[in-house]
């Protein structure tokens, strides 16, 4: 618990930097909030009075200043465009968000571990090449171009699955997850080429460890080999990744969700960049950053349910 709580406390000066460079990045940016909420018709002195009334006249440091106030007392700001709190802003998307990641996590797991280890076992063989090869496709080929040809194939020529849109889960469940399939699955792509090499790698070690050996010398079965010996041996580089992909997945759905027009955190984040949203891009990535860091925490409790031997003080 100790060490826990060692890493928890490590994790903030990592949030305050996160929090500091987005703060600078977003007011590097050209463009003017102010005019974006006057209007292209709205007279110099409009967009002024405006810029005074956001603060947005103040020096930087005095804004970030600010803006760390309204951090320490737990608000994140109220958005510019959206006219509504950036806590609530991000409450409304986050059903939408979490479902595509999760979704796109359970395909992710079972495929990718499954084909990695399948690799391993099949080693130097035309599996391990086709499997190998399906990975490579998968991490090299970008997601938007794989999402509009999917499109045309599963919903303009098909018409399987709906081309785009987000059916909450209280209005059914196929719907829900119809709708949520097809971008799970591209976004999913990339991390399962990723899970399969990795689990590969960790596999391959393993094999050629000599209990592997001593345990089919006794004349152990191969399927109990590998599913108790080996892959048991496998699962710390496979737990670390597997935490490292849900993130990806979390964060890393602002295309997913342009293309497939999916009212998650990632179009808001897009929006708010386009609109020079302020407060809800600030807010928005250190909660990201927050949630990554729960995940790695959770990563490490987990190393000591997979491995005895991994203990905290």
């Amino acid at each position: 618990m100790r060490q826990l709580a060692r890493q928890l406390a490590q994790a903030v000066p990592v949030l305050l930097i996160v929090a500091v460079l987005t703060f600078f990045l977003m007011h590097l940016l050209p463009g003017d909030p102010a005019s974006v909420i006057a209007g292209p018709e709205a007279s110099k002195e409009a967009v002024a009075q405006i810029r005074t009334q956001l603060g947005l006249d103040l020096p930087l440091h005095e804004q970030l200043l600010v803006w760390f106030g309204h951090l320490a007392r737990g608000d994140l700001g109220r958005s510019l465009v959206l006219n509504q709190p950036v806590t609530e802003a991000v409450l409304e998307r986050l059903p939408v968000t979490m479902s595509l990641a999760l979704v796109s996590f359970a395909l992710t797991l079972p495929l990718g571990i499954a084909a990695g280890v399948l690799a391993a076992c099949f080693r130097n063989t035309w599996f391990d090449a086709f499997v190998m090869l399906m990975a490579l496709i998968g991490v090299s080929a970008p997601s938007f171009w794989i999402a509009i040809l999917s499109v045309l194939l599963f919903s303009v020529s098909l018409q399987w699955l709906p081309s785009a849109g987000y059916v909450p889960i209280a209005q059914g469940l196929w719907p829900w997850f119809a709708a949520l399939l097809q971008p799970a699955f591209i976004l999913a792509l990339f991390q399962i080429g990723f899970l399969a090499r990795i689990t590969r790698s960790a596999m391959l070690d393993v094999l050629d460890q000599d209990f592997i050996r001593t345990a089919r010398a006794k004349g152990v079965s191969e399927w109990k080999t590998i599913s108790k010996h080996a892959f048991r041996n496998t699962l710390i580089p496979v737990v670390t990744v597997c935490g490292i992909i849900f993130s990806l997945l979390v964060g890393g759905s602002v295309v997913i969700e342009q293309v497939f027009a999916l009212p998650g955190i990632g179009r808001l984040i897009v929006q708010a960049i386009i609109g020079r949203d302020y407060p809800v891009v600030q807010g928005t990535l250190l909660l990201l950053g927050f949630v990554f860091v729960l995940l790695n925490l959770a990563i490490d409790v987990l190393y000591t349910l997979v491995d005895p031997r991994v203990r905290y003080g």
